[in-house]
């Protein structure tokens, strides 16, 4: 874990949503799944939890929400990485990608990573995706059975409050998992980066309760 500055050097509206390109040190850049405390100095008495949804060797986009405050040329006090971001199998080739949701952007920085080492990519979601490489497949959340059928590792995003639907339709994925790797980013608020131990981000899973600012944000899926 570091701690840094780093400054908004471009504002991007995807689907309505604020995204920033933010400049940092490359020890800064938080991997996919894991997170960053940001504060701009102003009266807000908590920082923001930032995932990335692309990286490059001076800094990353950070996915939505961002605070309306923030706009180009603005500095950021930042704390990371922090958490446990996703562990894409080097044996992968065929990687599904989760958007239980709407938005896929916190899963969009695993796409390179797949690609680089020859996995076919599909992105499964029911918000329209635009600006994707050639090489992924998008298909609506209606075709997720089929997908995960053929995938051989499978990376989830859900919401904390949404994990009841996650669960139901978990029951028919694990009669086709055989083995297979999976995991879920549960975004929660995460407010205290794993200092405090505060408890708002606590997830319910099978082994008990879990803080996703340490244990988390990314859990096994099939420990949901």
């Amino acid at each position: 874990m570091h701690n840094g500055k780093g400054q908004v050097v471009e504002l991007i509206l995807k689907d309505g949503r604020r995204q920033v390109r933010i400049s940092c040190a490359s020890d800064l850049i938080p991997a996919p799944g894991q997170y960053l405390l940001a504060s701009d100095g102003s009266d807000s008495p908590l920082p923001v939890s930032l995932f990335s949804t692309e990286s490059s060797a001076d800094g990353f986009i950070a996915a939505a929400p961002i605070p309306d405050s923030w706009n180009p040329g603005g500095e950021l006090y930042l704390r990371g990485p922090l958490g446990r971001g996703f562990e894409l199998p080097v044996s992968a080739r065929k990687v599904a990608l989760v958007a239980f949701e709407d938005s896929p952007a916190r899963l969009r920085g695993l796409i390179a990573p797949a690609l680089k080492q020859g996995a076919a990519v599909a992105l499964v979601c029911d918000l329209e995706e635009d600006q994707l490489p050639d090489e992924v497949e998008a298909h609506p959340l209606s075709a997720l059975d089929e997908v995960f059928a053929w995938a051989d590792y499978a990376a989830f995003d859900a919401a904390r409050e949404n994990l009841p639907g996650l669960r139901e339709r978990l029951v028919d994925l694990n009669q086709m998992s055989a083995g297979k790797e999976a995991q879920a980013l549960i975004h929660t608020p995460i407010p205290c980066g794993g200092i405090a131990e505060c408890g708002v981000c606590a997830v319910t899973l099978r082994s008990g309760w879990r803080l996703a600012c340490k244990e988390g944000p990314v859990f096994d899926l099939w420990g949901i």
